[in-house]
């Protein structure tokens, strides 16, 4: 794979996580490639990738678009994660060592910062909350389970949708961590499965209920 296509891919991929590109815009090759520098090939080749991550889809005509997730495609993508990420808690707890608890510990701490900020700090929530599942996923050793979550867990709608969580929402998130890092200090790897299984469906209720709100608001602008 080449430079010029990772670029690509990584810009229109952060493009669309971002909210830049939205959801079912078409995507001209030749306009992706004067915005990220490169020629057509590597964005024929990036979107080739995108597609397999579901963030892309390619009509019958052969045009492409940006993916609009469903919420039934969000409720399956979030049960889905549920099992997988309750799995690699149980692996992760049983690989676990007090300097990765540590490491959590201080990951966890920096999110109960951004929720406690006034107004919360999302963006440092999400980042937060990304490098938190990450440094599991990494301690759970399972090439096949990274394989399977990559597509799962940075879907554009959730990434915008989080912007509308309340503090509550976001509260609830950080004390779950916590119970996390609980089971994963006990090396308790049912324990760590359980909470972290709970905690994935939570976040897709929680999800349910901003994106009902957001939808509302949608409907609101639409009608002046």
């Amino acid at each position: 794979m080449s430079k010029a296509c990772d670029r690509a891919y990584a810009q229109i991929r952060s493009m669309i996580l971002s909210g830049a590109l939205s959801a079912g815009e078409q995507l001209g090759e030749e306009g992706l490639a004067e915005r990220c520098g490169v020629s057509r090939t590597p964005i024929r080749d990036a979107l080739r990738r995108l597609e397999g991550e579901l963030l892309v889809k390619r009509s019958g005509t052969q045009r492409t678009f940006v993916a609009d997730w469903s919420l039934d495609d969000v409720a399956d993508a979030f049960e889905l994660r549920a099992m997988l990420e309750g799995h690699a808690a149980r692996r992760a707890a049983e690989r676990m060592s007090d300097s990765l608890v540590q490491r959590l510990r201080a990951t966890n701490q920096a999110i109960g910062a951004a929720v406690r900020a006034d107004p919360p700090d999302v963006e440092a929530f999400l980042d937060g909350n990304r490098e938190f599942h990450a440094i599991i996923l990494q301690t759970a050793a399972s090439p096949r389970l990274s394989a399977l979550l990559g597509t799962l867990i940075e879907q554009p709608v959730v990434w915008r949708t989080a912007h509308y969580y309340g503090r509550e929402a976001l509260l609830r998130s950080f004390g779950e961590h916590e119970e996390l890092l609980a089971a994963f200090a006990r090396r308790d790897g049912a324990w760590a499965e359980a909470v972290m299984a709970g905690h994935i469906r939570r976040a897709y209720h929680a999800y349910a209920d901003a994106h009902a709100g957001l939808a509302a608001i949608d409907r609101q602008v639409a009608h002046g």
